[in-house]
């Protein structure tokens, strides 16, 4: 006869499917807050290296923004803590700046 399984076990079950997608949102903003960081215009007159750096940076900040939305739910908040969350955020930080000063 099997007993029913531990709450830490669901717990733990849990938060590795909230993980996932917050996992995935981060590493999106790393890739594309690398990107707007990597680009070097080639002059004043590269308009398209600044268009590059700025869909770079707003899609950085989008997916810090759509982890962070993920995060806020209750249900994920009470599993996951700010370790999760706070990479994706420093990397949507990273990329504001990026698009202030040079976007």
């Amino acid at each position: 006869m099997t007993g029913l399984a531990p709450v830490d076990d669901d717990r733990r079950r849990l938060a590795t499917v909230y993980a996932v997608p917050i996992i995935l949102l981060t590493l999106v903003s790393a890739y594309f807050c690398w990107t707007a960081l990597t680009i070097r215009p080639a002059g004043t007159w590269d308009d398209d290296a600044y268009a590059g750096i700025v869909l770079a940076c707003v899609m950085s900040v989008g997916a810090a923004g759509v982890a962070a939305a993920v995060w806020v739910l209750p249900g994920v908040r009470r599993v996951l803590g700010w370790g999760w969350v706070g990479p994706a955020l420093v990397l949507g930080a990273v990329a504001g700046v990026r698009w202030a000063t040079g976007g």
